[in-house]
């Protein structure tokens, strides 16, 4: 065999070991990507189904209930509510009423079932996410409620 075509082997094996390496980093990156959606999001079916993503909005006041380290509480963005199921201890800032990102997947049952629960830290901060998909929501009520007084009106 001649010295070109060996090189032209080698640059080639090179090559392709570079794109199998690439792939798999790029497949892993892919599977560890999770994507936060809105309650609103869940139920018009935008949330993929099958995999991991962040649920988050508020703790509806009045839903949580405990059965020892089982949990189940619903999450709500004003406009939509998803309930949650849980199995853990929560941590000490979750409360109803306030803020909460929730990691899992739905259910077949449409329960969304969390494997990780974070609550804000203090009472200004809310993830950015959350805070948007909120101010989303309300200005959808918003919106609803003059067009219902409109058509009251008529």
């Amino acid at each position: 065999m001649k010295p070109r075509h060996k090189r032209l082997i080698l640059i080639g094996g090179v090559v392709a070991a570079v794109g199998v390496g690439t792939a798999l980093v790029l497949n892993a990156f892919q599977s560890n990507l999770v994507f936060f959606y809105s309650p609103s999001q869940v139920v018009s079916k935008e949330a993929p189904t099958g995999r991991t993503f962040r649920l988050g909005g508020l703790v509806q006041s009045g839903s949580v209930q405990r059965d020892g380290v089982s949990v189940r509480f619903q999450v709500t963005d004003t406009a939509q509510t998803i309930p949650v199921r849980y199995e853990g201890i929560l941590p000490d800032l979750f409360k109803e009423g306030k803020g909460v990102v929730a990691q899992g997947q739905v259910g077949a049952d449409g329960v969304f079932v969390a494997r990780e629960v974070l609550a804000k830290h203090d009472e200004n901060y809310m993830p950015p996410e959350a805070a948007e998909a909120l101010k989303h929501a309300n200005a959808a009520n918003r919106k609803m409620a003059n067009t219902v007084v409109k058509e009251a009106a008529k």
